[in-house]
């Protein structure tokens, strides 16, 4: 989690909300690591996840995630939950719960919904949840 912290800071220097990921390979070496990009690309689905996850499959040169784990500093929404259950992405760790638009248990379980036709992943909630909820507390609060 202090990999995806790391991104998290240097998403909000560039002005972005404070978003951080880091996916790992089977034998927890980084593929991939991103903050949130969405305003300095532009690009609309420039979160953090949906970029680690593109960086990890380019590293490994297969869209097939299976065996890695998403490290994530905020619970995933719904576009980055179906990326998720796209690349087969085996667990997914988060730290700061989204009571609005989360995708992992919040408002929303999609990652866990066995309706779907892809592997469920394991879901770890709350890893140091409060140290990554206060960049996104700050962020917020300078813009109201």
């Amino acid at each position: 989690m202090g990999l995806a912290l790391a991104e998290s800071r240097r998403a909000a220097e560039a002005g972005e909300i404070p978003v951080g990921a880091v996916l790992l390979g089977p034998r927890g070496d980084v593929l991939g690591a991103a903050g949130n990009a969405r305003e300095s690309r532009p690009d609309p689905t420039g979160h953090a996840e949906v970029l680690a996850i593109r960086e990890a499959a380019r590293a490994l040169g297969d869209r097939i995630l299976e065996g890695c784990t998403l490290v994530v500093t905020l619970e995933p929404c719904v576009m980055c939950a179906g990326a998720i259950l796209a690349a087969r992405v085996s667990r997914v760790v988060f730290g700061a719960w989204d009571e609005k638009a989360g995708a992992a248990g919040s408002v929303y379980d999609l990652l866990r919904d066995g309706r779907l036709p892809h592997p469920v992943p394991e879901v770890v909630a709350g890893v140091r949840a409060e140290e990554c909820a206060e960049p996104l507390r700050d962020f917020f609060a300078g813009r109201r």
